[in-house]
């Protein structure tokens, strides 16, 4: 009998838990807020695409043609500077030791071609006073023909060596700014097609951005049109783009949003504009959302 009791008591608990659940369920989720609206161009018709940052001269790898241990770091991230600037040296200690072997060397064969030159002279001196043979005069001709070519290959040692030297200096290829600095002093830094760049460098002033138009919009896209890019994540930060070039040769797409609608076989023609950065937090590989000002699409015929 007790038992009888018991299993409708939890029956009826079960009951009232079940309804509790219902009620606390059933009350309105509040949608969580947006980060940020998404922009709205002011444009009739536009295309939209997905820009990417990056610097005017494109992003430069820069690498060392000699291997070594990094001695000196002229640079920090950041850095402005300008074509011809020292970005970092590799231990030059070896070829100084040699620039001074070689420049001993240089010495020796300028002395020793003096000398030569000397015999030389003196000899025609004594051909003339019968003092000495022709084939005498001619052994020291060959003598001085011989000092001579010893001194012109010390001296182009001498001139390699200095330019190893040089080369051990690795200098800006143009004005621009350090963009990532990846080399610590005392590291070693190979040659060669790095998957991490020595150093990361270029032009910023103005910036480019790197738009990918869909294919099947690509017609609709003119050279003479205006566009404003977004920073995404923010629309209150924009600004007005120009148009720089075309990149003739359409690529696949690479750069998704995301979208449940988007195909990932999609082809791009990538459009290059610049901006000028200013006072704007907009930096080398942030993405933006771009519009740019188009031809509307035609309207479908109807039989």
């Amino acid at each position: 009998m007790i038992r009888k009791y018991v299993l409708s008591a939890l029956a009826l608990v079960g009951v009232a838990l079940g309804i509790l659940a219902a009620v606390r369920s059933a009350h309105t989720l509040v949608p969580t807020p947006m980060v940020s609206e998404p922009p709205a161009p002011s444009y009739q018709t536009f295309v939209a695409g997905a820009g990417l940052v990056e610097a005017n001269t494109e992003n430069i790898a820069i690498g060392t043609q000699i291997a070594g241990i990094v001695s000196k770091i002229y640079v920090q991230i950041g850095s402005q500077v300008k074509a011809g600037d020292p970005l970092f040296t590799i231990d030059d200690r070896a070829q100084r030791a040699l620039i001074a072997t070689d420049t001993a060397a240089v010495a020796a064969a300028k002395a020793q071609m003096e000398q030569a030159k000397y015999e030389l002279k003196l000899g025609d001196e004594l051909v003339q006073k019968k003092v000495i043979s022709l084939e005498d005069l001619q052994t020291r001709q060959n003598a001085a023909r011989t000092a001579e070519a010893q001194f012109v290959q010390a001296q182009a040692n001498l001139d390699a060596a200095k330019t190893d030297l040089e080369r051990l200096t690795v200098r800006a290829p143009l004005d621009g700014q350090v963009l990532q600095l990846k080399i610590h002093l005392g590291e070693f830094a190979p040659t060669g097609v790095l998957a991490q760049p020595l150093i990361l460098f270029g032009g910023t002033e103005p910036m480019n951005v790197r738009v990918d138009v869909d294919e099947n919009d690509a017609w609709r896209v003119q050279q003479t049109a205006t566009a404003v890019g977004y920073l995404r994540g923010n629309k209150a930060i924009n600004t007005p783009l120009t148009f720089v070039r075309f990149e003739p040769y359409v690529i696949p797409k690479v750069s998704l949003t995301g979208e449940s609608t988007e195909r990932v076989d999609t082809r791009v023609l990538q459009a290059i504009y610049s901006f000028e950065r200013g006072n704007l937090p907009i930096y080398v590989g942030q993405q933006m959302d771009v519009y740019i000002d188009a031809l509307a699409r035609p309207n479908k015929s109807r039989d």
